[in-house]
């Protein structure tokens, strides 16, 4: 894989407020770039945010200072490539504590259900 390369991702995020998804967002911003949307407030169940950019040239990197911040353990579905899901997976895991819940593995796409804790 090369640097620059498009990984489109789609995380859901529930069980935590709209401060706890946009923590996630941010820590993935290093690897993917800036979110189509932000979890906006208000009291959802369930916070989406699409990456749907091109992936910044360096690879991951350090999340963003705001970034580590969870008020309780939420449980992340991160859908795309293989690729895409690796990386999330890895950069969510260097800024939390993460459980595997569950995968869905595929050739074009993967499902990979998590759980972060603070």
């Amino acid at each position: 894989m090369t640097s620059g390369t498009h990984l489109a991702l789609t995380l859901t995020l529930t069980g935590g407020t709209a401060a706890d998804a946009r923590a996630v967002v941010h820590t993935l911003e290093p690897v993917f770039g800036s979110a189509d949307a932000m979890p906006g407030d208000g009291d959802a169940t369930v916070y989406t945010a699409s990456f749907d950019n091109g992936a910044p040239a360096g690879g991951a990197q350090a999340p963003a200072d705001d970034a580590s911040g969870l008020s309780t353990s939420v449980t992340v579905t991160l859908q795309g490539s293989p690729e895409a899901v690796r990386r999330a997976d890895e950069t969510l895991s260097s800024a939390f504590t993460v459980h595997e819940e569950g995968v869905a593995p595929g050739d074009q796409e993967q499902e990979r259900e998590l759980r972060l804790e603070p």
